[in-house]
Parts: structure tokens; C-alpha cells; sequence
């Protein structure tokens, strides 16, 4: 007879998310910490009452999170590319649906709050609805911008023909997110902000009309005064007017329940907020938001024309230390406001190449380490940062080691400077190896920046593997068990991570 403990049988892995979920939400301070939770593509994002209740110690220690950060007034727990099954989890342990989970009402700043402690709290609402709105829909957008080069590609070997049906087909499939691009995020916005996403999506349908489309291709004029004219704009592509109308929606909406019957209210409140906000957004804010976009659009791309090797270099050195912070979403919207108003994006070229730093660095720990565990953890980030997430690279080996986030820094730093060298463009969000096809130029096919591309790719990818072989990593290395908690005075005070040797 054998001796000893029967081995318990394994979890399935939504057990396992549902442990995790459970663990989680109670270590964070219980479902009644809890405003709010929001997810990207690897964090959980977590809107607390009190920031300070959580024990992040032991949350760090959970298996299956990597990494906390505090920023943007979200508690961020790093859970890796599993991010959505443990959303859904976290989720159900906080109410019945997710559609109630999300209604959650924010507490907002404590009544005690300093002047500077309110502008502070409001901001980081203000970067959390932008965010919020932009998240769910990256990978779309990613997923139809690979769709839109590799339909360049087929249009320019002759396999399609763009009269034909299936090239009429596929190009749909690549324009439909950035076309339907306000009543996306609309609907996010709304939601974020707890708001009505159905009729926010309807004002989004409203300014996307054919018809109002047609005539802002045409140029007309809504109505003039005097030598003032309203014009129709173009508004497919577009972010931030539907974020305020968003907003709008929200505030016109609380404001007549308060005094509308609620015999008539079904009717009623639809019919006075289309009108209403269609027509502040066709006349005045949208415009003026259009306005804005273009002019940010502009101001980075006469950044990148004034010095944009400098730029280049800068941008990719420092970039993946916001991934850390969980300040890189901040940047998303700029570079998608870039697709949206210019159609491509020399930022997102600067992010791509910071993703190959980031992998190379990982890979050269993976092929060089001879212990197991190691190998395993380097090779698993490195598909994840070919694949462009960086997170599991970065937290599972770049940072516990140190030396070879370095070495990914000093790589990207030179892969930015090359690409602005060659003046390397984008057409799509994703980047990486596996965002190659986002460098085809979809109205040219492969041209130069294609294979400019590869070469800075390369170059990065090589000196990052080849820095971290040489001097960033060895076997006789000591392993943080997690990453220490950069210090940030103007944020709750996380203690200091404890080390691990692998031995």
C-alpha cells in the first residue's frame, strides 16, 4: 500500500479564475471597497472607496497576479492575458450581473479633501472615462487594422481586385469598426460613466448619418449667421465628441427624471435628449472637439518633424515605465486619435518597437538561463510580448532581474531613434512581430516603410536579445519575487516587496 497524501485533483481553470476572483475582491477590501472594476487587455481596474484598505502584499503573492500599481485612481492588479475569464469572476462575486456590477456608483473625493485632493481625484475620473471608452475596443481595432493591410497586400499581388466582391466584402470588414467608431465609444462612455449606452449609441448613429456624411463631404452648412457658418463635419473616426456627448446624455437624463411623470418618461426623455444633444454636438461641441483632435494630430506630428530621430529615442526609452505605473493607457487615445484623424500613427511605431525590446530581453533570458522555471517564464513572455503584450515579459522576468528591462530600454531606445531616422509609419494599432502587416500602407501595398519596418524590428529585437545574453542575465542572478513598488509621494505608500532567490 502506498504511503503518504493522496494528491488533490487538479482545478479546472475557472475554478482556478474563481479562487483567484474570490481572493482578490476580498483582499482589495471587500465588494463594499468596491465603486467600480474595469479591465484591459491584462489588468483588472479597480475603483476603490478607500485606496488604502487593500493589502497589496498579499495580493502581489496570489498566484496568478503579477504585479499591483496605483495609478490614474485605479488599484490595477496585473493578472496577465486571462484578464477577461477573471474580470468575469470578480464580476459575479460582486453582484448577480455584470450589467449590475457596472451601475455601481462612484463615491467621489472624501468630504476632508483639499482643493488640490478634488482636481486630483476629478482628473483621474476625467482619464478614466477616456480610458474606459478606448479599452474595450483596442483589439478590434488592432484585429481590423492587420484585416485592412493584409487586404493591401492581396489587392497589390493582383489575388483581389478592388472591383470585386471580395475585396468589397473584406474592405468592410476593416472599416466597420472606424466607421462605427462614435457609437462604440459612445456606448462605452456611457457605461463607464453609468450612464444610458443605448441612447448614447443612438446619438452616435445620428452624427454618422449617410446623409449628414454625405453633406459634410459636400461641404454645407448646417444653417449661417451673417458671415458664421455651422458646417457638417465628418465625424466616422472620431473620439472625444462621443465622449462628451456621453456625458450629456448621462446629465440630461438624471435631470428629467427628476421632474418628468413616469407615465410619459419612456416616450419623453428619448425624444427631448436625441434632439437635444444631436444638435449641441452637430452645432457646437462637435466641431469644436474635431477641431481639437486635428490640432493634437498636428502638434505631435510637428514634434516628430522638428527632430524625429530625438523624439523617436525618447519615446521608446521611457514608454514601458508607464506600463509599469499603468500610465500607458493615458497615451492611448492620443495615438488613436492620430488613426482617426490622419489615418496612420508614428507614436504607435515608437510603443511597437518597445514591445520587441521588451521581448528580446525575455528571449535572450529564456535561451540563456539552464533552470527550468526561468526558461518557462521567459519564453512565455516573450510569445506574449511577440504577440504585443508586454506585461507577462516585463513582470514575470524583464523586472524581477532588473538588468534585462535595461537592456529592452537601451534596444528601444535605439530601434525609436532608427525609426524616426527612416521615418517608419503605421496604419494600425498593434505592433510587434505579430503587427507586421501594420506597416503595409493600405492604399500602396508593400512599399519601403514596409521593410524599413522589418529592419528596425530586427535591429531591436537583436541588440535586445544580444545586451541581455551578453550582460543583463546569469544563472547566479537573484530573482525578485516581485517587483518593488516604485515610490510615488502624491499615491498611498506601498511597502517594499520582499526577495526570492530560485534556487
Amino acid at each position: 500500500m502506498l504511503e503518504g497524501k493522496v494528491k488533490a485533483p487538479m482545478k479546472n481553470k475557472r475554478e482556478n479564475y474563481q479562487e483567484l476572483a474570490r481572493q482578490i475582491v476580498e483582499q482589495v477590501g471587500g465588494e463594499e471597497n468596491i465603486d467600480n472594476v474595469i479591465h484591459c487587455v491584462t489588468r483588472l481596474r479597480f475603483y476603490l472607496k478607500d485606496p488604502k484598505l487593500p493589502d497589496t502584499e498579499k495580493i502581489k503573492d496570489l498566484d496568478g497576479v503579477m504585479g499591483v500599481a496605483l495609478a490614474g485612481g485605479q488599484y490595477q492588479v496585473v493578472v496577465g492575458p486571462a484578464v477577461d475569464d477573471i474580470y468575469k469572476e470578480v464580476m459575479a462575486q460582486l453582484s448577480p450581473s455584470e450589467e449590475t456590477a457596472s451601475n455601481r456608483q462612484a463615491a467621489g473625493p472624501p468630504e476632508d479633501s483639499t482643493f488640490m485632493e478634488k482636481v486630483g481625484y476629478n482628473f483621474n475620473q476625467f482619464i478614466g472615462i477616456i480610458t474606459g471608452s478606448v479599452m474595450p475596443i483596442i483589439s478590434i481595432l488592432a484585429a481590423a487594422g492587420i484585416i485592412k493591410g493584409l487586404l493591401a497586400v492581396l489587392t497589390a499581388t493582383n489575388i483581389v481586385t478592388d472591383m470585386g466582391t471580395a475585396y468589397l466584402i473584406i474592405n468592410a470588414m476593416a472599416d466597420a469598426v472606424f466607421y462605427f467608431l462614435p457609437v462604440l465609444i459612445g456606448f462605452n462612455a456611457a457605461k463607464r460613466m453609468n450612464g444610458n449606452p443605448v441612447l448614447t449609441a443612438v446619438i452616435g448613429g445620428v452624427i454618422i448619418h449617410p446623409t449628414v456624411l454625405e453633406a459634410a463631404n459636400s461641404n454645407m452648412n448646417i444653417f449661417a449667421i451673417g458671415n458664421f457658418a455651422f458646417p457638417f463635419v465628418s465625424y466616422t473616426y472620431s473620439i472625444f465628441p462621443m465622449i462628451l456627448a456621453a456625458w450629456l446624455v448621462k446629465n440630461l437624463e438624471d435631470w428629467l427624471k427628476t421632474w418628468v411623470s413616469a407615465y410619459i418618461q419612456a416616450i419623453f426623455i428619448p425624444i427631448v435628449i436625441i434632439g437635444l444633444v444631436s444638435a449641441i454636438t452637430l452645432l457646437i461641441t462637435g466641431p469644436v472637439l474635431v477641431g481639437f483632435s486635428t490640432t493634437l494630430a498636428n502638434g505631435l506630428q510637428s514634434m516628430l518633424d522638428f527632430n524625429a530621430p530625438l523624439f523617436g529615442a525618447v519615446i521608446a526609452a521611457f514608454y514601458q515605465l508607464l506600463v509599469i505605473f499603468g500610465l500607458h493607457w493615458g497615451i492611448v487615445p492620443v495615438y488613436v486619435n492620430d488613426f482617426a484623424t490622419l489615418g496612420y500613427s508614428y507614436l504607435s511605431v515608437m510603443i511597437s518597437v518597445t514591445i520587441v525590446g521588451q521581448a528580446g530581453a525575455a528571449l535572450g533570458v529564456a535561451v540563456k538561463s539552464k533552470k527550468a522555471e526561468v526558461k518557462e517564464l521567459g519564453y512565455a513572455g516573450a510569445f506574449s510580448a511577440f504577440c504585443g503584450i508586454t506585461e507577462p515579459a516585463i513582470y514575470g522576468i524583464n523586472l524581477r532581474f532588473r538588468r534585462p528591462f535595461i537592456c529592452a530600454s537601451i534596444a528601444s531606445a535605439v530601434g525609436g531613434l532608427l525609426a524616426g531616422i527612416l521615418g517608419v509609419n503605421m496604419w494600425s494599432i498593434i505592433g510587434s512581430l505579430i503587427g507586421l502587416p501594420s506597416f503595409i500602407d493600405p492604399d500602396n501595398g508593400i512599399t519601403a516603410n514596409f521593410w524599413y519596418a522589418i529592419l528596425v524590428t530586427f535591429v531591436t529585437l537583436a541588440l535586445s536579445f544580444g545586451l541581455t545574453y551578453v550582460w543583463g542575465y546569469n544563472d547566479k542572478m537573484e530573482m525578485y519575487k516581485k517587483r518593488e513598488k516604485p515610490k510615488n509621494p502624491t499615491k498611498a505608500d506601498f511597502s517594499n516587496s520582499s526577495k526570492q532567490q530560485i534556487k
